[in-house]
């Protein structure tokens, strides 16, 4: 179970700096518009709702392939948010 919540750690860490860098590009450019920041972070929240809904779900018939897909897609949706957050300016 050491590795579910480790999964669980990564999933928090990668969401919370995704949202930390919307707020930083957010302060410095004040007078940008904030639309597509905003979209940002409701994206990662929703992306964070998914993936912890992956982890608890109960009718998981092999958890070895089930988990690292979860790890995989938190790996490509991020990258995805990341580069959103990179193309703002």
């Amino acid at each position: 179970m050491a590795s579910i919540r480790n999964l669980k750690k990564d999933i928090n860490f990668v969401i919370g700096e995704i949202i930390e860098a919307v707020y930083v590009w957010e302060l410095t450019h004040p007078k940008k518009d904030t639309k597509e920041s905003e979209k940002i972070i409701d994206d990662a929240l929703s992306l964070y709702d998914r993936l912890i809904a992956k982890i608890h779900q109960k009718d998981i018939q092999d958890a070895k392939p089930h988990f690292n897909g979860i790890k995989d897609e938190l790996e490509a949706e991020g990258r995805a948010l990341i580069d959103r957050i990179n193309k703002l300016s």
